[in-house]
C-alpha cells in the first residue's frame, strides 16, 4: 500500500510500505478513505518530538471497516467509521475513569511519572515510538487496536469532511472549553487560531460563552475564524493583546484563556537562543500571554502541546489565583455527544478546510501547512 512515512526531521514521503494486518483478536483494519494533517504532526515533522526509525504519521482518520479480528462483534466488514486519535483498551483504571489519553495497557513506554523520553501515557496512532510506536493513518490501509472501544460508526450519508474531525480537533477543541466550566455569558479568549482553537471557538459559543475572541499573528486564520467561529479576533503582531483583552472587559481580563498554540509559538532569535540555552524545546510565550490576560480567580485550559520542562511564571499565577487544566483530549469520553451534535446540525466542522489534496501529494501538503503558505488552515488527504 501507498503511506506517507516520516524519515527525519522535514523529510517526508509517500512510498509502497506493507499492508498492516490483524495481530490481536480485537484489531480491526480501516481502509484508510479520509485523513486530515494535524498541528501535532508537525511536532514530529519539524522534530520536537524524537523519532530515529521510519513511521507511518497521522491520527486524524476515517474509513471502511475492511477486516475484523475475531474478538470484535460491535463491527463487521463494510461498517464506515471514525477513529480517535488516542488508543485505549477500554477497561484498565483510566479508561474507566473517562481518562482513555492516560491508558495503562496500550503503550510499552506507559508510566506514573510522565517525562520527557520515557513514561508516557496512553498509546497514540502516528505518534513516535514513545507513544507506543503504532503506524499511522495517512496511509491506505490502518490496524485499529482494541476496536472494541475507539471506532464509532457512521450511519447517516454524511460526506467524510463532516464528521472526520471528530477524531481529533474538535474533541480538543471542546475539552480546551469543557474543563472551564463556563456557566453562560463568560468572555473565552482563544489564543491560537488554527484548526484546534477554532473548534474550541466554536465549542465556546455552543457551551454559552457570551464573547469569544481569537488571537493569531496570520490575517488568514483570523478570517476564517470570524467567518467560521463568528469571533472577534486580534492579531497580536499589531496590537498589545493583554491590555486589548483588558479594555474590553473593564480592566479584569478574560474569563478563561485557551492556549492553542503550544511550544511552536512564533519565535525570534533571541527566544530560539534562550531555548538553546535552557534546553527547553519551543517556546512558552503563547501560556505567558495567557497568565495576564485572564482575570483574577480565572481559568486556563491548555491544549497546546509543550514537550519539555519549562520556566513557567509561577508566582502570577499564585498571585492571581488561577485554577490551570491541560491534557491530551479523552476522545472516546466526548465522541458520541459530538457526533450528536454534528448530526442535529448545531456544530459545522468542515467549514475549516482549506485543502483537499490525493494522499502522493502529502509531502507537499506538510511543506504548505508548516510554512503556513497558500493561506493553508487544514488539509485533508484523500488514499
Amino acid at each position: 500500500m501507498k503511506a506517507l512515512v516520516f524519515h527525519t526531521p522535514k523529510k517526508v514521503v509517500v512510498e509502497e510500505v506493507s499492508d498492516p494486518s490483524i495481530e490481536n483478536d480485537k484489531d480491526i483494519i480501516v481502509k484508510v478513505t479520509s485523513t486530515a494533517i494535524c498541528g501535532s504532526d508537525l511536532h514530529i515533522f519539524n522534530g520536537f518530538f524524537p523519532q530515529k526509525r521510519e513511521m507511518i504519521l497521522g491520527h486524524e482518520f476515517m474509513g471502511i471497516v475492511e477486516e475484523v479480528g475475531k474478538g470484535i462483534t460491535n463491527l463487521k466488514k463494510g461498517d464506515r467509521v471514525v477513529v480517535p486519535f488516542p488508543i485505549a483498551c477500554g477497561s484498565c483504571f483510566f479508561c474507566n475513569h473517562k481518562l482513555p489519553t492516560h491508558c495503562e495497557n496500550s503503550n510499552d513506554n506507559y508510566g506514573p511519572e510522565g517525562g520527557i523520553l520515557e513514561q508516557k501515557g496512553g498509546a497514540l496512532f502516528g505518534f513516535t515510538d514513545l507513544y507506543g510506536g503504532y503506524q499511522g493513518g495517512q496511509a491506505e490501509f490502518v490496524r485499529v487496536p482494541y476496536a472494541h472501544f475507539g471506532p464509532r460508526k457512521i450511519e447517516n450519508e454524511m460526506k467524510d469532511e463532516q464528521v472526520l474531525f471528530l477524531t481529533d480537533i474538535f474533541p480538543t477543541g471542546w475539552a480546551a472549553v469543557d474543563w472551564a466550566d463556563l456557566k453562560g455569558g463568560e468572555t473565552v479568549a482563544v489564543f491560537g487560531c488554527g484548526p484546534v482553537g477554532i473548534m474550541a471557538q466554536k465549542a465556546a459559543w455552543l457551551k454559552g460563552a457570551g464573547r469569544v475572541i481569537g488571537i493569531d499573528i496570520l490575517d488568514y486564520r483570523l478570517e476564517i475564524a470570524r467567518k467560521t467561529a463568528n469571533s472577534e479576533t486580534l492579531n497580536s503582531k499589531k496590537v498589545n493583546v493583554v491590555e486589548v483583552i483588558r479594555s474590553m472587559t473593564e480592566g479584569r481580563g478574560a474569563d478563561v484563556c485557551i492556549d492553542a498554540v503550544g511550544m511552536e509559538a512564533d519565535r525570534n532569535f533571541v527566544d530560539k537562543v534562550t531555548e538553546l540555552v535552557m534546553m527547553q524545546g519551543g517556546s512558552v510565550d503563547v501560556m505567558e500571554n495567557c497568565v495576564s490576560a485572564v482575570r483574577r480567580g480565572g481559568t486556563i485550559t491548555v491544549v497546546g502541546v509543550y514537550g519539555t520542562k519549562y520556566r513557567f511564571p509561577w508566582g502570577q499565577i499564585f498571585d492571581k489565583g488561577l485554577t490551570i487544566k491541560t491534557g491530551q483530549a479523552p476522545v472516546q469520553a466526548y465522541i458520541d455527544e459530538l457526533l450528536q451534535l454534528v448530526n442535529d446540525g448545531k456544530v459545522v466542522l468542515d467549514d475549516i478546510v482549506t485543502h483537499s489534496l490525493p494522499l502522493k501529494d502529502a509531502a507537499y501538503a506538510y511543506e504548505i501547512f508548516n510554512n503556513k503558505e497558500d493561506d493553508c488552515l487544514k488539509v485533508i488527504l484523500k488514499p
